[in-house]
């Protein structure tokens, strides 16, 4: 900074406002102690700005899982509203792995973020997230939530997609319908199958348990699940899938099995990822909004941040059904 201000005949503090891009600082200097400072190789020494003002401008995103369309969607949502109030982002995933989600949760904790949105792995519990919560970290949960934790979550109203889905289905005459992709280890698994349950008692209808595939939401689940109900003696006619990815996999498991969805075959997914319009045929789907969700999430820790102090916040939002080719009413046999 000496150098800079001896060659332009300013002060050391000019410099320093000007390397930080302050407004305080005429544009014209602002640019020429920048052009200087790159043409001597300068670069921001972050870590030592973070420890005069106690913010590194980095937030903390832990996912279970980045490989799903539907959490890089949440992650684009997030980075850029991070950016445009001057934050970046660091990303840790550890699929639906307990000890690797611990491991990493600590390492990005070393980094000192300002704070952290979390999507956690099945099976976490509030023991999980003791250290982060002692270590006094903001936290924002995201679409799916922790029993026994005080912490801010945005989410959708799984239950209430699920019986978008099912209401849907049954309008169409469907009455054994499936379900792919249970799980009682997240709470989007358990609302989800809540809502499925719900509307089978609403129209008097039994749950069988041969309709009901157990598994992470992922293609596999799909394709092996819808090939295992229909192998059932009173098959169904009609899936509800835990995600679209489910879905996917479902729908190459009815060509195994020489179905098409939306025509042997009734098929619902779950986030209305992009991929999903451009499927053939195209999917119907129960639509999440995860860009708001996203941009909330980040939102929301900001103001956490900002507020230490403030109650809990929780805001769901509502889903709403999109439909497509993958649905049609019930041929008779």
């Amino acid at each position: 900074m000496q150098i800079i201000a001896d060659h332009l005949d300013v002060s050391t503090a000019t410099v320093s406002l000007a390397l930080r891009g302050s407004p305080l600082v005429a544009d014209a200097t602002r640019q020429r102690v920048q052009k200087i400072a790159r043409e001597m190789g300068y670069s921001y020494n972050r870590s030592a700005a973070s420890l005069r003002t106690d913010r590194t401008n980095i937030l903390g995103v832990g996912f279970h899982d980045i490989t799903n369309p539907y959490f890089a969607e949440l992650l684009a949502a997030i980075e850029e509203t991070a950016a445009a109030n001057g934050r970046s982002i660091l990303l840790g995933t550890y699929a639906e792995n307990l000890e690797r989600q611990d491991r990493v949760l600590n390492t990005l904790k070393e980094y000192r973020p300002d704070g952290m949105i979390i999507c956690p792995a099945g099976g976490t519990t509030a023991e999980t997230l003791a250290h982060l919560m002692a270590a006094q970290v903001p936290l924002v949960q995201l679409s799916r939530e922790i029993a026994g934790v005080d912490l801010d979550f945005v989410g959708s109203d799984d239950r209430h997609g699920t019986v978008l889905a099912m209401e849907h289905l049954l309008q169409l005459g469907h009455r054994r319908i499936a379900f792919l992709g249970e799980s009682e280890l997240i709470s989007t698994g358990r609302n989800r199958y809540r809502g499925y349950c719900e509307m089978l008692a609403k129209y008097g209808l039994p749950l069988d348990p041969a309709l009901v595939y157990s598994g992470w939401g992922t293609r596999e689940t799909g394709l092996k699940g819808v090939q295992t109900v229909l192998a059932v003696e009173n098959p169904p006619t009609a899936a509800v899938c835990f995600n679209d990815l489910t879905a996917f996999g479902a729908m190459l498991g009815l060509r195994h099995c020489g179905l098409e969805a939306g025509e042997g075959f009734s098929l619902v997914g779950c986030d209305d990822v992009q991929e999903a319009a451009q499927w053939y045929p195209a999917l119907t789907t129960i639509k999440n909004f995860q860009e708001d969700m996203g941009r909330k999430s980040a939102e929301m820790l900001l103001r956490r941040i900002a507020e230490p102090g403030a109650p809990a916040r929780r805001v769901v939002l509502k889903p709403d059904l999109v439909v497509r080719g993958t649905t049609a009413p019930l041929r008779k046999r």
